[in-house]
């Protein structure tokens, strides 16, 4: 029970992913950055060992999301699971995960990607990002109906969140470079069903061009 150590592996941005059904395209103006679960307890399991690890490159990328967010005026929202979970309040996820995290500093949001001022964090207590949380009702306030997904890990609470965004007629986009999984096998699952179920899919480049920025995302 808890979390695999994860072993490195390299996002293949030529795999063959099948046809996307959609064909959505980034709008600054509709557009909220998520920041997905990048906490130490999650990304602490990942073997950073190798500069060109997925875990590394997606670090790099979603910086640079969120400087292109800020430039542009796009919200940044991240989710982080609280520590200490009362065993009520977890509930099913102790079946599949254990306890889940406690207070010894793993439950902080990963340095290269602190919130910035501004930035909202909300509490994660379910795999989607909407899941007894505000963040439909920002989404509504802020009059914006497109979620840039990034983080981890891909085929878990990544693709929920992208799911449950689509059944609320929120368009999701998982960026595919800016996310992390278990293995590849798992990322590239979350992904091809992704792009034929509920979402677009964009590398960070093309994410980036939409949101009118220059920026590149960090070499590999």
């Amino acid at each position: 029970m808890g979390l695999p150590a994860i072993a490195p592996y390299s996002w293949n941005a030529d795999a063959d992913l099948g046809p996307s059904r959609v064909e959505w395209t980034v709008d600054p103006a509709r557009a909220v950055l998520l920041v997905h679960d990048m906490q130490e307890y999650f990304v602490g399991v990942f073997d950073r060992g190798d500069a060109h690890a997925q875990i590394n490159a997606a670090i790099r990328n979603i910086a640079a999301l969120k400087e292109a967010a800020a430039a542009a005026g796009i919200p940044v929202v991240y989710t982080a699971q609280p520590p200490n979970q009362d065993p009520a309040e977890r509930a099913l996820l102790t079946d599949f995960w254990g306890a889940g995290l406690i207070d010894d500093g793993r439950e902080r949001i990963i340095g290269q990607l602190a919130p910035g001022l501004g930035d909202e964090v909300l509490t994660k207590w379910r795999y989607s990002a909407f899941a007894k949380s505000p963040l439909q009702e920002m989404l509504d306030t802020w009059g914006r109906d497109q979620l840039l997904i990034t983080g981890v890990y891909a085929h878990i609470g990544c693709l929920t969140t992208a799911l449950d965004a689509f059944m609320r007629d929120v368009q999701p986009f998982l960026v595919a470079d800016a996310l992390a999984d278990f293995s590849l096998e798992d990322h590239e699952m979350a992904v091809r069903y992704a792009a034929s179920r509920c979402a677009q899919v964009h590398g960070t480049s093309t994410v980036l061009a939409g949101l009118g920025s220059a920026a590149l995302a960090g070499a590999r």
